[in-house]
């Protein structure tokens, strides 16, 4: 798969960019430092942090409340990881967020937050949040959140993102590790458990990010970034897709221990994804196709962790 990509002249933007961060015309607000933070990443990363917790509490049989310091801990220092981590996504990615539409409003741009401002915003939060993993009393669990904190901001953004196409493949570790990070908190050993939970956040993110990057395909080529529907077209991405999905649903089946309830339900939801994903020609192009897909893909995370937790109540 070639690197390589016709660019774009992004030196007016870039200026632009950087006059826009030099002259910050109005105070900064709280929900300039909300905005990128990326509320919406920090939340879906709790939700399979929670869960990481919950199920090495459950089958290493300790009890929730008597250790619901580690838990509390544990979630607020990996929300500060992840919070810090999308910032200086922020202020790395300023070159290239004007040029995308769905970015291009974000306090970085526009000139709500100085360049200064968003680094030490992105570098506190991401110290405060280790030193709260280390309240927990687990060197494992800080480990794993640094890890995922390089793997997001220096891997990621820095060097694959704007070099290859492999970017949210490899990048995808880092949206991997919450539920691990919250399983080594309880149990720093892990287990199989913990790294069946890896893989399957690992195989859910490629038809996620795929389907996000197919419906944005023009932005990502109007700001040079080597996405994989840029550089090898739509057909190309949805195998990509579709393999991933097919490891995903065998990876979730794989957490059979969860119960017959739990098998049946992810099965289920697994299939139904399947089914949408290889039936792209029935859609009038494959961008609305792409949109559905990923619509699914946020449904079926949400209702996949919360459903390990539920099965493990009864």
């Amino acid at each position: 798969m070639s690197k390589s990509m016709t660019t774009v002249d992004t030196t007016n933007s870039s200026a632009n960019t950087s006059d826009s961060m030099t002259e910050v015309k109005t105070p900064a607000g709280w929900k300039d430092f909300v905005a990128i933070s990326k509320t919406g990443i920090v939340f879906s990363n709790l939700i399979t942090t929670f869960t990481g917790l919950w199920l090495a509490l459950h089958f290493t049989n300790q009890g929730f409340w008597a250790n619901i310091d580690t838990v509390l801990w544990t979630l607020l220092g990996t929300a500060l990881i992840v919070a810090g981590g999308c910032a200086l996504n922020n202020y790395i990615d300023r070159d290239i967020d004007p040029v995308m539409e769905r970015t291009h409003e974000r306090p970085s741009v526009t000139g709500r937050l100085s360049g200064v401002q968003i680094l030490w915003y992105g570098f506190t939060m991401s110290a405060l949040g280790t030193v709260f993993l280390l309240f927990t009393g687990s060197y494992a669990a800080t480990v794993y959140g640094l890890l995922g904190l390089f793997v997001y901001v220096v891997v990621y953004t820095m060097w694959l993102k704007r070099t290859h196409s492999l970017n949210t493949i490899v990048g995808g570790v880092s949206g991997a590790l919450p539920p691990v990070i919250g399983w080594a908190a309880i149990d720093p050993g892990l287990s199989q458990i913990a790294w069946l939970l890896f893989l399957v956040m690992f195989f859910w993110q490629p038809p996620h990010f795929l389907a996000l990057a197919m419906k944005r395909v023009e932005e990502y080529r109007k700001a040079g970034v080597p996405m994989l529907p840029v550089v090898a077209g739509f057909a190309f991405t949805k195998r990509q897709i579709n393999i991933y999905l097919v490891a995903l649903v065998i990876a979730s089946l794989f957490l059979y221990p969860l119960g017959t309830v739990y098998v049946i339900v992810s099965a289920l939801l697994g299939v139904g994804w399947m089914v949408l994903g290889f039936s792209s020609s029935k859609f009038k192009d494959d961008v609305t196709w792409a949109r559905a897909m990923f619509v699914y893909s946020l449904n079926y995370l949400t209702v996949l962790f919360v459903l390990m937790v539920v099965v493990t109540l009864f």
